[in-house]
């Protein structure tokens, strides 16, 4: 039976109907015999010592199981570990109690544990241990936090100084400072990159069994990363590591925040043992904000350096990453490894001198948030652009154009050392401003104010860092684990096909673009082929999901595994037609002989006498079932253009995103439908950064955007259909040419609406202003600079 190709279909998720319908299965949906529920006891102080936890009210509630304090894990279950050490920074990694013994460090700060017979009754009891409190001065600022003076959170980091990060050469950007300031231009801005809250529509939960007859311990828990999981609790608990198993769900969302294995994990895996009953634990929403890890927040002061006719020579700055109260799974890497080396985006930027100081504060610790490091190196260099631009009167993309790297010289190393695989970067931008018809919104910008609204646009070019591997490189970057990644495509007796995948998706898609894959090396209809993921006891090692490396890595493992067996299943096929191997032709799920197209055997034939085994060709082995891992050779480069196009109401201070056009690179594309359904999801993520979205803490590390009624997420109705498009750039680095997509749209698309808002405030006089663009910041913004006379 002939089978159309599917790579580069748009093919409706397959995943989707049971998600759709309430059919599918969530950690929290999890029921067991005996099942008992977990209430966490969480400080309300941002900062204090603790005197004494009283726990005797507590125990005697009704249905009260256990109840547990940090000096009962003590011994038992080890501190929570980073996983990324980063060299040449003099890391301090102080130890992370899963329950806090002697001090909390942030409001959410877990003290002690409550095991009943039910949620409510857990909850109850909860609210009946009594923790007597002495307070410290807090501090939730990052450059505060290293003032002399300043509260100190753990007595082995001086400062609060986690980690000081340095990349680039001081002395050739020196150099190129003192020839701009003669002869050209310097710049100096200060950025921020508010805190953000992940907002996954599904919170943390876990539900933990332990076997006391075989020591076996099973977790099902929202986790991006299950071998990770299991590695870490082995880790903390002692248990050996074949004795856990780790199995993740259908999982609501994760955007980075469920990549980190958490206090949580280890505390629920606890109080199983403990009790030898099943115990659940699910996050309330508002417990969700502040236990789960927060992104970005980085304060930044930048130099450029730029001739008169818009050419960068150099960048110089400083950020001051803020990391909460202990570092998180991958929090030093973040803001060095995954922001610091992209600083020059999609530039011939020769000379960088930037740090990076890592800093303790009372606040929810920061991790990876979707973009993780690159949205906020993206937002400096293109705010930076359009500063250079606008001090020049030189139009931004002119600008652009002037500085890309250009298509012939890939691969290139930028300054930071890394090296992009490929690129092409005007086609993208030429097709985004064909397609926004950028030269008439200019002149129609020429012609003044509508109604007292003010037409702005922003250009966003960027380029990200992906695919996350080779294993060798990240290795050096001290990260602790590999990247590479592992799948088994097995095809059963009928040619019904099974792969097993080491990557956890969780809303990804990968479920049909893993099947389209295997679809196309293999001939087999879609329907025929089964995805497998999540479960350690399942499926072979891996290194999880995130950093937009599924496809890349995942992807080319599978397709690897599917040509072994097409490999296998030629020489089977030779056999049974009496031809040579080199003589077989494959397509579309059929093999024949090459010039006589009538002698042949289909996928599903072949597939059967493998499993017979009655006539196969001399040292070729029953079955058709193969393995494969993929280390990449490189990190993969996505690319893109963005443009966003709004209207300022000068009088409310009101933006309304009129339009907004997203050309993306991300090599070959298997499903478009999804890289769409990618590309919109990342950009509402970063407009929402632009507009709407910020956490805030009081002095005290009080979170005051603690619920969804305090912080700002962003409705569907708030933005205008999106227009998208692709230029196709493949990677030489894997097999199937892919890139990565799932985290494009929200690198791009903060910057892109900050540019248009400050070029709809030009004739102001407003150069720049700190996100989020809410109607009041910008209403203060300019009748402030009315009334100076601007």
């Amino acid at each position: 039976m002939a089978v159309s190709k599917l790579f580069g279909a748009s093919i409706k998720r397959r995943e989707d109907p049971r998600l759709i319908t309430g059919r599918a299965t969530y950690t929290d949906d999890l029921r067991f015999p005996g099942l008992t529920f977990a209430q966490i006891v969480r400080s309300p102080h941002a900062h204090a010592r603790i005197r004494r936890v009283d726990v005797d009210a507590a125990r005697r509630h009704p249905g009260v199981v256990a109840v547990f304090t940090g000096k009962d894990l003590q011994g038992v279950i080890n501190p929570i570990p980073t996983a990324w050490l980063i060299p040449n920074a003099e890391l301090k990694t102080p130890p992370h109690p899963a329950l806090a013994v002697d001090t909390v460090r942030y409001a959410g700060d877990g003290v002690a544990v409550v095991v009943a017979e039910d949620r409510f009754a857990a909850r109850d009891a909860a609210a009946l241990v009594r923790v007597d409190y002495e307070p410290l001065p807090a501090v939730v600022d990052q450059q505060k936090a290293m003032a002399p003076g300043a509260p100190q959170l753990h007595a082995d980091v001086p400062n609060n100084l986690a980690f000081k990060w340095i990349i680039g050469n001081s002395e050739a950007t020196a150099a190129a400072f003192k020839e701009a300031e003669r002869d050209g231009i310097v710049l100096a801005q200060r950025f921020v990159n508010q805190r953000l809250i992940p907002n996954a529509m599904e919170p943390r939960a876990v539900v933990a069994q332990y076997n006391s007859g075989s020591g076996d311990l099973s977790v099902w828990y929202t986790t991006q990363n299950p071998h990770i999981a299991r590695f870490v609790m082995s880790l903390v608990t002692g248990l050996p590591e074949h004795k856990i198993r780790i199995v993740a769900p259908e999982v609501g969302g994760g955007f980075g925040s469920k990549i980190p294995f958490y206090a949580d994990e280890a505390i629920i895996a606890f109080c199983a043992r403990a009790t030898d009953r099943p115990v659940k634990w699910t996050e309330a929403r508002q417990e969700n904000y502040l236990a789960t890890i927060h992104g970005r927040d980085h304060i930044t002061d930048l130099e450029v350096a730029a001739r008169r006719d818009g050419t960068i020579t150099a960048l110089r700055g400083r950020t001051w990453a803020n990391l909460g109260a202990y570092l998180s799974t991958a929090a030093p890497g973040i803001p060095t490894i995954l922001h610091g080396l992209m600083l020059t985006g999609c530039y011939t930027i020769p000379n960088i001198d930037y740090g990076v100081y890592g800093v303790f504060t009372n606040t929810t610790p920061v991790d990876a948030y979707r973009g993780a490091g690159r949205p906020e190196a993206t937002y400096l260099i293109e705010r930076i652009v359009d500063l250079v631009a606008a001090k020049l009167t030189l139009d931004p993309a002119e600008v652009r154009r002037k500085n890309f790297i250009p298509s012939g010289r890939f691969p290139y190393t930028i300054a930071a050392g890394l090296a992009y695989d490929s690129g092409n970067y005007g086609p993208a931008l030429d097709r985004a401003l064909e397609m926004t018809g950028y030269q008439r919104l200019r002149e129609e910008q020429k012609r003044g104010p509508r109604n007292g609204k003010h037409l702005g646009i922003g250009l966003s070019t960027y380029v990200e860092i992906c695919g996350l591997g080779p294993s060798p490189v990240v290795g050096s970057t001290g990260f602790q684990g590999g990247l590479w990644e592992s799948a088994i495509v097995r095809l059963h007796p009928t040619a019904k096909a099974t792969v097993f995948t080491g990557t956890s998706p969780h809303g990804q898609g990968e479920e049909t673009t893993f099947a389209q894959i295997v679809a196309d090396e293999l001939g087999l209809p879609i329907d025929d082929i089964e995805v497998v993921h999540g479960d350690t006891a399942a499926v072979p090692m891996g290194w999880g999901t995130y950093g937009s490396r599924t496809t890349v890595v995942g992807g080319a493992a599978i397709a690897l595994a599917a040509r072994r067996v097409r490999e296998k299943a030629a020489k089977i096929a030779a056999h049974l037609l009496e031809a040579s191997v080199q003589d077989i032709v494959f397509d579309q799920g059929r093999f024949s002989v090459r010039g006589s197209p009538d002698r042949a055997k289909t996928i599903q034939e072949v597939t059967l006498q493998a499993y017979l085994a009655w006539n196969l060709p001399a040292g070729v082995e029953p079955a058709l079932e193969e393995s494969a891992f993929f280390d990449p050779t490189n990190f993969t480069f996505p690319f893109g253009a963005h443009v966003a196009v709004v209207e300022v109401d000068a009088g409310t201070g009101q933006v309304e995103l009129k339009r907004y056009i997203a050309v993306d690179d991300c090599g070959r594309v298997i499903n478009p439908l999804i890289v769409d359904g990618q590309v919109h999801g990342g950009v509402v993520q970063g407009i929402a950064q632009a507009l709407y979205e910020g956490a805030a803490y009081g002095p005290d590390g009080q979170l005051l955007t603690g619920t969804m009624a305090d912080y700002a997420v962003p409705k569907a109705h708030m933005f205008p259909m999106f227009e998208t498009a692709r230029t196709e750039t493949p990677s030489p680095h894997n097999p199937l040419g892919v890139k990565g997509v799932g985290e494009t749209g929200t690198i791009a698309s903060t910057p892109a609406v900050v540019n248009a808002v400050v070029d709809a405030l030009r004739p102001y006089g407003i150069t720049h202003l700190d996100m989020p663009l809410t109607p009041e910041r910008i209403w203060t913004a300019i009748h402030g600079k009315k009334r100076l006379g601007r």
